[in-house]
């Protein structure tokens, strides 16, 4: 009898009173609808409006998050034209503040979705964006502080307005289909970091030069921004009683999976950007030519992109929890297979498999944390409080700035190389130990309302 209870079990604990118990019962849970309709069972997955959003979202990832990925463009033009007075180290601290603010204005932006705001964080984002990167196209050659105001924090705030809620909004839609619609909005990042080095490298090394190039970037971002803006819908009301980041940041210290991801991807993070910043310069300066190095960042996203594509369908016979052990663990071993990195055919290899693992281990970021929040109302908290805690003080001292002052004026490859592989390969085995935690949790969650079922058996 045990046993046919357990279908009834794997909903939350509020699902699972209302099914035990009866609606009309249990009053209480029922005013909870009210406040936040948010039970899976009261809306059709999908829709016209539902996908739509999903493809606002889809372009708000290619313009977002996929732009901040192609930053390694950027790099390689710095160092070598624009700001050829600073050092690598002091190149990437514009990329990697951009990428710290990315992640810890999250903390707001989750906040304010889950308060409604979702119309004014996406119109602001995107018109920032815009802003910035036109401000960035009159950036003066040597002059740092110009770039680092409108790239890394203009930018950079910007990103963090808008990547959240992006994501967010999917749960109002979607609930079977959560993780494939999840997956296919991350292909959105890897296209862009695709199509953006293609365009960029063109631009700022083609007759255009390195304003006008941008501006022609900044157009095309906009019209995106805009048709995103005009798509995406919202399907629930806000929350009568707005969700409290401190009630909510109480149950994360207490749900002990959840800390062993956000320490697990804080551990990932630290070393995931190093192939994309430092990619097209490794191969330049090994002797790979020009022209092709352009499209090595291209390699590695595209590849990116194909694994985000099927991450989604892996998922659903692997399990997330076990997709982002083995995607983790494979980016740190081939992180330290970037110590060989001599020739064209090394380039291509590592682009490729790097590239398709990591946009594995990416895709399953935001559906894990899904998973691991039993009230789908905070999980825009929730998903602010994990990114914050990914990427709020590593990705601004640790990550690439590090890895930068690793490699040297001399170009030392093999020292970043190393540190990155070895902090990959630890955050993978906390992901290990995060789902047995998670696994060893469903069992304690499961077994008492067993026992009941088999109590009230006649």
């Amino acid at each position: 009898m045990a046993a046919e209870s357990e279908p009834r079990t794997v909903h939350t604990k509020e699902t699972s009173l209302q099914e035990e118990k009866g609606c009309p019962v249990t009053s209480d849970v029922c005013q909870v609808t009210k406040d936040w309709p948010s039970n899976p069972h009261e809306f059709v997955e999908g829709g016209l409006t539902g996908w739509a959003t999903a493809f606002g979202a889809f372009l708000v990832q290619f313009c977002g998050v996929g732009y901040a990925a192609s930053f390694g463009v950027y790099q390689d033009f710095y160092t070598q034209h624009y700001l050829t007075n600073e050092t690598s180290s002091a190149i990437s601290w514009i990329g990697s503040t951009s990428a710290f603010l990315l992640l810890t204005v999250g903390l707001v932006s989750g906040s304010l979705h889950d308060r409604g705001y979702f119309y004014h964080l996406m119109i602001t984002g995107s018109l920032l964006q815009s802003l910035s990167l036109f401000l960035l196209s009159f950036s003066k050659p040597n002059q740092y502080y110009q770039i680092f105001f409108s790239q890394g924090l203009g930018l950079g705030i910007a990103f963090g307005l808008t990547y959240i809620p992006s994501m967010a909004i999917i749960s109002h839609h979607f609930r079977r289909r959560r993780t494939l619609v999840m997956t296919f909005i991350a292909i959105g990042t890897s296209l862009g970091a695709i199509i953006h080095p293609i365009v960029l490298n063109n631009l700022l090394n083609g007759p255009l030069g390195f304003a006008n190039g941008v501006r022609v970037s900044a157009g095309l971002i906009s019209l995106f921004l805009l048709t995103a803006c005009l798509c995406m819908r919202t399907r629930l009301d806000p929350p009568a009683t707005p969700v409290n980041y401190i009630v909510a940041s109480r149950k994360c210290i207490h749900d002990l999976p959840f800390v062993l991801m956000m320490t697990a991807g804080f551990l990932f993070q630290i070393s995931f950007y190093y192939p994309l910043f430092f990619f097209q310069l490794d191969s330049i300066k090994h002797g790979v030519s020009v022209n092709f190095s352009f499209y090595s960042l291209v390699i590695l996203n595209g590849s990116s992109c194909l694994g985000r594509f099927t991450s989604g369908f892996i998922a659903a016979f692997t399990g997330v929890p076990n997709l982002m052990i083995m995607s983790s663990f494979s980016c740190g071993v081939l992180i330290f297979g970037m110590i060989g990195l001599s020739s064209l055919a090394s380039v291509v290899v590592l682009g490729v498999v790097y590239g398709y693992v990591s946009g594995v281990c990416n895709a399953m970021g935001p559906p894990l944390m899904a998973l691991l929040t039993p009230d789908l109302s905070e999980l825009g908290a929730r998903m602010g409080i994990c990114l914050f805690a990914l990427g709020g003080y590593h990705n601004y001292f640790d990550r690439t700035p590090i890895c930068g002052a690793l490699l040297t004026t001399s170009y030392i490859w093999w020292i970043p190389a190393v540190f990155s592989g070895i902090v990959s390969l630890a955050g993978s085995m906390v992901f290990t130990i995060m789902r047995y935690k998670f696994l060893r949790k469903q069992r304690v969650d499961v077994l008492p309302l067993d026992t009941q079922a088999v109590e009230v058996e006649p």
